[in-house]
């Protein structure tokens, strides 16, 4: 299918899920807020209501909820906080190969229980083409559940997604993706509140010198920093900063990625 093609079939897509009241699980990020504005606008047709309810976890940079709140106030939905600590329901301590799976299961069953209570017909989130064809265990989980992911459904790209985005005025078009901080340790390294709350500041730092993509990867005292590579020129200029404030946050030794930023860097030998 073209882009226009892609485009016509979500936007009637909609239509048919807003017969009824609609969920959307809402990060703040573009695939979730591409939804949730596609989801105001067929709503404002039919006549019923949008939510988008952010599963605020333990897992998730700090900061999200507040900018999640702005956008979805821009886009005209109204937001709710689902709090969640899915270090203690989830087991998912010891961050098995399925950790996504289990932890997606966990934040699901829990947002279910809320658009039960909200009466809601249809429940949507935001998976889009691209992600179906790398290591997203989490999808099963999904599926399992009967929740909805119409970028997928309509086979839109991450590019088209930001496009579209772009087109009808979502604010975070262009927004970076912000994946869970257990994606940050090998799998097999056990997690804590601690050692996440270190990665997300040293991350926030680095984010804060200019640059666009960052995840900070763990591996016991090592932190290897990965950055897109057009940019690493720009990272070796901040190198002292960087390395003071991530031996204060406890790492010993600082390494940065020749081969740069790489999404589910971590995900090199599980078997797909």
């Amino acid at each position: 299918m073209t882009y226009e093609e892609k485009k016509q079939k979500l936007q009637e897509q909609m239509l048919v899920y807003a017969q009824g009241d609609m969920l959307v699980a809402f990060s703040g990020g573009v695939d979730s807020s591409l939804i949730l504005k596609l989801a105001v606008q067929a709503a404002a047709k039919t006549g019923h209501q949008v939510y988008g309810i952010m599963m605020h976890t333990m897992l998730h940079p700090m900061g999200e909820v507040e900018d999640a709140r702005v956008t979805a106030e821009q886009i005209g939905a109204e937001f709710r906080v689902l709090e969640i600590d899915e270090l203690k329901g989830a087991d998912i301590l010891d961050n098995p190969v399925d950790r996504c799976y289990r932890c997606k299961k966990y934040l699901f069953r829990n947002l279910i229980e809320e658009g039960e209570k909200l009466g809601v017909s249809v429940m949507m989130e935001g998976t889009n083409e691209d992600d179906l064809h790398v290591y997203r265990p989490g999808l099963r989980a999904i599926r399992e559940l009967g929740i909805h992911s119409p970028l997928a459904e309509a086979g839109m790209t991450k590019a088209e997604v930001r496009k579209l985005a772009g087109e009808l005025g979502v604010s975070v078009s262009n927004k970076p993706s912000m994946p869970c901080l257990a994606t940050r340790f090998p799998y097999g390294t056990r997690i804590s509140y601690e050692a996440m709350r270190k990665v997300d500041e040293g991350e926030v730092f680095i984010r804060s010198l200019g640059f666009y993509n960052v995840r900070l990867r763990i591996h016991n005292d090592v932190a290897r920093i990965e950055v897109d590579v057009n940019e690493m020129p720009h990272l070796l200029e901040h190198c002292e900063q960087i390395v003071a404030k991530l031996k204060n946050l406890g790492y010993d030794y600082i390494t940065v990625d020749l081969e740069g930023f790489r999404s589910g860097s971590m995900d090199l030998h599980v078997k797909k």
